[in-house]
């Protein structure tokens, strides 16, 4: 079930609206190849107000990873998942929340941070950095309950690394499905690569599951 309720409230100030355009124009064409001006045009804003609230380009970007942090963190730490009593099925309940989300155009599913970072980890630090908090952030939120699956299932495993390999698949996912040539090939291969990530997992924990 898709929680009844936005990654982000509607924008209200100057600042928030660059920041949904930074969304909206750095998923679809890269963070290279936009600009302060198409930021500005998408945001209904001056330069001037740009530069009022980010110093840099650089330093939009840098504030975007954040802002797309707070928000899909807060968006699935709300979502009904979270109330499965059984750890394993709150994480599996997680993958079927992430299957279900991806549809539409291609940038439409993919992650800010993750196409930031391959553009800008050797030409950004505070990039780099602010995208490595916000994707190691989100592994962070299911170390927890891969933690109680281990010891409820006795499986022999390192709730850390289970936690950031998840992550690790789903930004793989999406990276990959920008590599066919449509959108319903995208989302297919989306959707089979997180379909694979979750038969591993009730493999990895002894549960039976059907393809």
């Amino acid at each position: 079930m898709i929680p009844n309720r936005p990654f982000r409230p509607a924008p209200l100030s100057a600042r928030d609206r660059l920041l949904e355009a930074g969304v909206k124009l750095i998923r679809r064409q890269g963070y290279a190849a936009t600009s302060v001006g198409e930021l500005c045009a998408e945001a209904g804003v001056t330069k001037g107000a740009f530069f009022h609230h980010f110093e840099s380009k650089e330093a939009l970007g840098a504030e975007l990873a954040r802002y797309w942090s707070n928000s899909t963190s807060g968006f699935f730490t709300d979502a009904p998942f979270r109330q499965i009593e059984d750890p394993l099925d709150r994480i599996l309940g997680y993958l079927d929340l992430r299957i279900a989300l991806i549809g539409g155009p291609t940038e439409s599913f993919s992650c800010v941070a993750g196409t930031m970072i391959q553009e800008s980890f050797r030409s950004s630090e505070p990039i780099r950095a602010a995208c490595r908090d916000s994707i190691l952030g989100n592994a962070n939120l299911f170390v927890e309950d891969f933690a109680e699956a281990i010891a409820s299932y006795g499986v022999d495993a390192d709730p850390s690394s289970l936690s950031l390999h998840m992550q690790v698949v789903i930004q793989g996912a999406f990276i990959l499905a920008k590599t066919q040539d449509s959108d319903e090939r995208a989302v297919a291969m989306a959707r089979e690569s997180l379909l694979h990530l979750k038969h591993y997992l009730t493999l990895l924990f002894g549960r039976e599951t059907a393809r």
